[in-house]
C-alpha cells in the first residue's frame, strides 16, 4: 500500500485514437444511432432548476454557522456544483439549441456556470474541443497530467494530495501546456460571473459565497462524484484508453460516466448516450467498465501500477493555435452589415472624397 508509482513515463502509442474507427463501423452496422444526435429539449430546464437551487441554498445559509455551510457545501452544494460543471461539458457539444446557435450555447453555458463561483465555462469549451480532436497528444490535450505532476506524486499519499487539489491543476495546466489567448466571450463570462458573485455577497452574504466556491472545490477534489476524473482515460487495462462507468452517479452527472460512448459520439446529448450502448452492444461488451467511482478513487491512491503516468499519448499532429474566435466581434459585424452600416459608412466615405475633390478644384481654380 505504500509503493510508489512503478511507472516512469507515459504510456506512448504510435496509433490513432479508438474513437473514430468506432465511430464509422457502429454508423454502418446501426445507421439508426444517427436517430440520437441533437438536442435535449429539457436540458434547460433541468440545469436553470438547479441554478435556481443554488441561489435559494444560498438565501438559506446566509446567517447559518460555518460547520453548517462546509457540511452542506460537501454533500449537498458541492454535488450541484459539480454537477453544472458536466452540464457545462454537454453544452460545449452545442445539445441545448444545436450547432446552429453557438452563441446562445455559450450564453447559456454562461447561465449554468454561475453557482459555481468561478468562471469556467468559455474556457473549458475551447480546451475540451482539442481532447476530443487530439485525445492524448503531446502539448494539445490538457486533460493529460503534465510531466512534473507525474513525476512528483507517485506515492500513496502524494496521490492522495493531487486528488485533493485536482480542481487547481486542471485550472492552471493549461496556462503551462496550452497557452491560448483570451477572447472575448471569456471576458464576458468573467464580467458576469463576477457581477453575480457580487450579488450573492450583497444580498446573502460572504458565507454564502464561500458555500458556492469551497463546495465546488471540494466536490472535484476528494469527493465520490470526482471519480470519473480518473476512470475516463487513465490506463486500468492495457491497451484501453477510455472507460465508462453505469453506476448511480450519472443520474446527477448527466451520464458524463458513459465515457467511451460519448468519445465515440460527441453530438449526442448525455440524455440519449446510454441508448449508444442498447442499440450496438456488440462494439462495447469486451470493453472494461468501472463499476465504483469511489474505489477507482481508493485504486488510483493505493495501486502502484496507476498514477498520473498512466495515460496513453500520442505525438502531435499539429502545432498549437494560440488565438481563439472572437465570437461576438463577428456576430457584431453581421448586425452591421444586417442595418447597412458599412454601407452608410462606404457612402459617408465617398461623399467626403466627393467633397473634397470639389474643393481641391475650386482651390486650384482660384490660385490659376
Amino acid at each position: 500500500m505504500g509503493q510508489r508509482v512503478s511507472r516512469d513515463d507515459f504510456m506512448w502509442t504510435y496509433s490513432e485514437q479508438p474513437h473514430c474507427s468506432r465511430r464509422e463501423q457502429i454508423v454502418k452496422a446501426h445507421p439508426e444511432i444517427k436517430e440520437l444526435f441533437g438536442i435535449d429539449p429539457s436540458f434547460k430546464y433541468v440545469v436553470s432548476c438547479a441554478v435556481l437551487m443554488q441561489i435559494l441554498a444560498c438565501y438559506l445559509l446566509r446567517d447559518a454557522d460555518w460547520t453548517l455551510v462546509l457540511l452542506q457545501a460537501y454533500f449537498f452544494g458541492g454535488v450541484v456544483n459539480h454537477s453544472m460543471t458536466l452540464a457545462i461539458h454537454d453544452i460545449s457539444h452545442n445539445t441545448v439549441f444545436g450547432n446552429s446557435r453557438p452563441l446562445a450555447n455559450r450564453l447559456f453555458g454562461m447561465w449554468a456556470n454561475l453557482p459555481i463561483g468561478v468562471p469556467i465555462s468559455i474556457a473549458f469549451k475551447k480546451y475540451h474541443v482539442e481532447h476530443h480532436r487530439y485525445l492524448g497528444e503531446d502539448a494539445l490535450d490538457t486533460d493529460v497530467p503534465t510531466a512534473l505532476e507525474a513525476k512528483f506524486f507517485t506515492s500513496p499519499i502524494r496521490k492522495f494530495f493531487w486528488l485533493l487539489f485536482q480542481p487547481f491543476f486542471y485550472a492552471f495546466r493549461p496556462l503551462i501546456l496550452y497557452k491560448k489567448a483570451p477572447t472575448d466571450l471569456e471576458i464576458l463570462n468573467f464580467a458576469i460571473q463576477f457581477a453575480f458573485d457580487g450579488l450573492i455577497v450583497y444580498f446573502c452574504g460572504f458565507k454564502s459565497l464561500a458555500y458556492l466556491i469551497i463546495g465546488s472545490l471540494l466536490a472535484m477534489g476528494v469527493h465520490p462524484s470526482a471519480g470519473h476524473f480518473i476512470s475516463e482515460h487513465y490506463v486500468f487495462a492495457e491497451g484501453q484508453e477510455t472507460y465508462s462507468y453505469y453506476g448511480f452517479w450519472n443520474l446527477v452527472t448527466y451520464n458524463v460516466g458513459y465515457h467511451v460512448e460519448h468519445h465515440d459520439f460527441p453530438y449526442i446529448p448525455g440524455r440519449n448516450l446510454p441508448k449508444v450502448r442498447q442499440i450496438a452492444p456488440e462494439f462495447y461488451k469486451d470493453l472494461l467498465i468501472h463499476r465504483s467511482w469511489s474505489y477507482v478513487l481508493y485504486q488510483f491512491v493505493v495501486n502502484p501500477k496507476i498514477g498520473p503516468y498512466s495515460r496513453i499519448k500520442r505525438k502531435a499532429r499539429v502545432p498549437q493555435q494560440f488565438y481563439g474566435n472572437n465570437m461576438l466581434g463577428d456576430y457584431l459585424e453581421a448586425f452591421l452589415t444586417h442595418i447597412g452600416y458599412f454601407q452608410v459608412r462606404q457612402a459617408l466615405s465617398s461623399i467626403r472624397g466627393a467633397i473634397g475633390e470639389y474643393c481641391s478644384g475650386v482651390v486650384r481654380g482660384k490660385i490659376e
